[in-house]
This record gives structure tokens, sequence and C-alpha cells, in this order.
């Protein structure tokens, strides 16, 4: 018996290391092309040409973020972007929480279809001609209005909330229709509270998409001033090699596109990375739970 408990104990110790190696290796196959970004941006100029630079800055030089944060249009664009996140978030949020509430009651008319017709909206779509058609016609081209609404909800997000809200108790709904609540009012003093995880969660799905987003900016929006940040450094790194461009912009000297390159990739990454810590705890939490059902 002492044997048995020895050589199993052996075999989980040898599974262990060899999950904790993976987890390694895969954390730094993130976390290397982000030191390279930072080293990049922070070398100077010759050593960038003659590619010296890995993971360790040379010839340190903070030009390019100079460059960067002396912009009105990178300021201007980052505080835009960071606008639209929250308010996508927030209304995101809303509206997830208000498709997913109803479909909780068996006593619903509808129900199954609902959850078929929604459902199908993950498999198919129309298609970005039919897209932008619509958009045409509801008058949301150039309109700040369309980097908002159109994907203010995500399918797979709100069966994600729907699954949790299917794991809370439903004495304690009943307990509070008992006493006289309204359906609103047990959603708000019930189901939201208890929902802060998968809140979180998926609060930090929207933002991200939100944040990372540009496709819809690109084909709905000419005025630029509503352009979010990604686009703007979509354009840039798209044009950053020609010499017109780069010597209206003050980049043309050799090796100061590159640092600028991945000044910009750092300036845009940064602070959707620092949201990551406030809302971890929760993320594992508010995926799972709701796959669990009492």
């Amino acid at each position: 018996m002492d044997e048995s408990r020895t050589i199993r104990s052996t075999k989980t110790q040898i599974g262990d290391w060899v999950f904790v190696i993976i987890c390694v290796l895969i954390s730094l196959i993130c976390v290397i092309p982000m030191i390279n970004l930072l080293a990049r941006s922070l070398s100077g100029t010759d050593y960038l040409v003659r590619h010296e630079v890995y993971l360790i800055p040379k010839g340190l030089n903070f030009d390019a973020y100079k460059t960067v944060l002396g912009d009105v249009k990178y300021i201007h664009a980052f505080v835009w972007t960071v606008f639209l996140t929250v308010v996508c978030t927030i209304f995101s949020l809303f509206m997830t929480t208000i498709c997913a509430y109803p479909l909780i009651f068996e006593n619903l008319k509808g129900r199954g279809i609902i959850n078929i017709f929604i459902t199908i909206t993950m498999f198919f779509s129309a298609g970005t001609i039919p897209n932008y058609l619509l958009m045409q016609k509801i008058g949301f081209l150039d309109n700040p209005l369309v980097l908002i609404v159109p994907y203010c909800m995500s399918v797979y997000n709100m069966i994600i909330m729907r699954s949790f809200f299917y794991g809370i108790p439903e004495s304690l709904r009943e307990s509070a229709e008992i006493d006289g609540a309204s359906y609103f009012r047990i959603l708000w003093s019930i189901y939201i509270p208890l929902s802060k995880p998968v809140l979180a969660t998926l609060a930090l799905f929207y933002a991200v998409g939100r944040w990372n987003g540009y496709s819809d900016a690109l084909m709905f929006m000419k005025n630029k001033d509503f352009y979010p940040l990604q686009l703007l450094l979509y354009n840039i790194l798209n044009n950053i090699n020609s010499v017109e461009v780069a010597t209206q912009e003050g980049f043309s000297a050799p090796g100061l596109k590159d640092s600028l390159k991945s000044a910009i990739v750092m300036f845009s990454t940064i602070p959707i990375l620092c949201i990551y810590p406030f809302l971890q705890k929760y993320f594992i939490h508010g995926v799972t739970l709701g796959a669990v059902k009492e």
C-alpha cells in the first residue's frame, strides 16, 4: 500500500512539473515579444539599424515616446478610445443582462424559438456589404454611434451570463416574488449583486474587444476625429515605410521609424494590460461557475 502511494505520488509530481514547464514556455512565448518591443522602443537608432536590439535596450533613447506623447493626434485618439471603451463596455453589459435575464424564466412564451434565433446569429451573418448598406440606410455612416450600437452585444457572452443566472438558486427568486418584488427588482437586488464575477469577466471581454477593434471604424468612419487608437496605429504602420509620409510625420531618420512603431504599439497596449490584474481573480470563476447548475 505504501509503495503504491509512493509511485502515485511520484507520477503526480512529474505531471505537475510537466504542466509547470508548459505554462512557463507559453508565458515566455507571450512575454518575450512584448519585452522585445519595449527594448526597441527605448533603443538608439544606430543599434536598431544594425539589428543589435533583442531583449535589452541599447543606447537608451526616449525620442520615440516624445514623438508619440507630443503629437496631438495620438493623445486625442487615446482619449477618444478610452471614452469609447468605457461607454461600449457599460452599454454592452446592460444589453447582455437584459437579454439573458428573461431567458431563464420557463414561463416565457416563445423562449425556445428565441433561443434558436439567437443561437443562429453565432454561426451566420449577413456579411460586410449588407451591413454597410444597413448602416447607410439608418444613417450610421460616419457617425460615432456606429462604433457603439451595432456590436453592443455578443451572443456568446450572453449565453455565458444566462448560464450563470441558471446557477443562482430559484428559491431566492421565488422568495422575492412571494414578497411582491417585481422582475426588475429581482434582477437589481438579487441577480446583479450575485453576478459580480461574470459581470467583471464579460466587462473584460467587451473592453478588450472594443479597445483592439478597428475594422468597424475602417469601414464606416471617414471623420478622422473619431478614429480609435488602433485604427490610427493601423494607418501609421501601413504608411510608415513611405518616404513621403515619413518626412511629413518627422521620423525619416534611419532607425527611428522602427523605434516609433514599437513605441506606438506599447502606447496602445499597456493601458489595456493594466486592467487585467484587477479583474483576473474574477476571470476563471466567472467563466466556469455559470456552467454548473444546482
